[in-house]
């Protein structure tokens, strides 16, 4: 694929799924969430099968007019960002300072399984749509929220009423004080793993209350900070802090406590090699073709071949440097961990990427094409999961929902 094989992409991609479906499709979700973290998380559940109601002010989430958009898309009703992380969901517009639309949204809670919201602490209890004024509706209502630096409810911080984007969770989290070039420049993470790996354990949490919720009847607050997200991420900077006293410093590729571990030029890219266990160590010793090295008393324990990293390396390259990353992954692959450092073209070029159906064709509205987004990586065998709507234009179906709560209301 070239360099304008984006424009095909989707006639090679897996279809939409043909409706909601998954192991969440008795729950739902009101999403009161924005930016990045929060909507991450709602569009988890929503691919797990749960009803996503995405609640929007009249003026829409700010990633909705965010670039990239589809040649030739006169209709900007959302670009790449809105549409990857807000699949799935219905949506509807409310003004919660309105106080008809504050009532809409108080019936919506009193039928939701779970609120999600992002905002700086204390924004809804100002709006009158605290987690006590929820809970005391719906008792069973599980109330989750990212914050930067949390919510009072589970435990104070001094920088509580902060607020906080990707970079400073990956900041003050530590994980950029390790994350760089062996010469010690720092960088953050490419993916914005500040607000992604929040969204995640948030998406962990919200499940355990549900789970809590169908045993006992009792809803509860589930609260994610950023920072502490991170933190907990950077497992590694504590225990070698406590153990040894170490202050991880930026490695590069390379692993500290193993080698062969990290990538390696070849005359075409980069390809990652880890060959952890003796018998992998023999076997890409004899692929280089350096069976020697096999027993050699340099390279015999895991230690001693971290002690001998730049050897090691050396050795390495001369073989990988000769080969293309398809000629290396061919005579590795099957006996030592190994793989190519793929870029967009190389995933969706890939036959695993293919075969799990990780790149779906998705609808757009006021484009001429369909566009490609990763599916779920979450997989069942009785409940299938995947993409099965668009993000919705802005406020698409607030007259379905709004038609909803009426009956709802009525059948009381």
């Amino acid at each position: 694929m070239g360099d304008d094989g984006y424009l095909t992409a989707h006639d090679n991609a897996a279809p939409m799924r043909p409706g909601r479906a998954g192991p969440l499709s008795n729950v739902r979700v009101l999403d009161l969430t924005q930016a990045l973290a929060g909507p991450f998380c709602t569009m988890i559940l929503a691919d797990l099968g749960a009803d996503v109601v995405k609640v929007e002010s009249p003026r829409g989430d700010l990633p909705r007019y965010m670039p990239h958009f589809i040649e030739g898309d006169e209709e900007k009703s959302y670009g790449g960002y809105f549409a990857s992380i807000n699949r799935n969901k219905r949506g509807i517009v409310l003004d919660l300072k309105n106080a008809e639309d504050k009532t809409t949204l108080l019936n919506l809670a009193d039928s939701a399984d779970v609120v999600v919201e992002n905002f700086k602490s204390g924004v809804m209890d100002r709006l009158g749509l605290s987690y006590e004024t929820l809970h005391a509706r719906n008792p069973k209502l599980i109330y989750a929220a990212i914050r930067g630096f949390g919510d009072p409810r589970t435990g104070e911080s001094p920088h509580a009423d902060w607020p906080a984007f990707d970079i400073v969770a990956q900041a003050m989290g530590g994980l950029i004080s390790h994350t760089g070039t062996t010469d010690g420049d720092l960088v953050a993470s490419g993916p914005s793993v500040g607000d992604l790996y929040p969204a995640t354990l948030c998406s962990v949490g919200i499940l355990a209350a549900l789970h809590h919720v169908r045993e006992t009847g009792q809803g509860q607050f589930v609260d994610v900070a950023m920072t502490d997200a991170i933190m907990a991420l950077c497992e590694s900077v504590t225990w070698r802090y406590s153990y040894g006293g170490e202050v991880q410093t930026p490695r590069g590729s390379s692993h500290p406590s193993l080698a062969p571990f990290e990538l390696y030029r070849t005359n075409d890219g980069q390809i990652a090699i880890a060959a952890v266990s003796e018998g992998q160590w023999v076997d890409l010793c004899d692929v280089i073709g350096r069976p020697e090295l096999g027993d050699d008393d340099r390279f015999r324990t895991p230690r001693r071949r971290v002690e001998h990293r730049r050897l090691l390396t050396e050795v390495i390259e001369n073989y990988t440097a000769a080969h293309t990353m398809d000629e290396v992954v061919a005579a590795l692959g099957g006996k030592v961990p190994v793989g190519p450092v793929n870029d967009a073209p190389a995933l969706f070029r890939s036959e695993h990427v293919k075969a799990r159906e990780m790149l779906v064709a998705v609808d757009h509205p006021g484009a001429c094409r369909k566009v490609v987004l990763p599916n779920t990586p979450i997989r069942f065998t009785e409940t299938p999961t995947g993409i099965y709507r668009r993000a919705p234009k802005l406020g698409e179906h607030t007259d379905e929902i709004l038609a909803e709560i009426d009956a709802l209301l009525a059948g009381e």
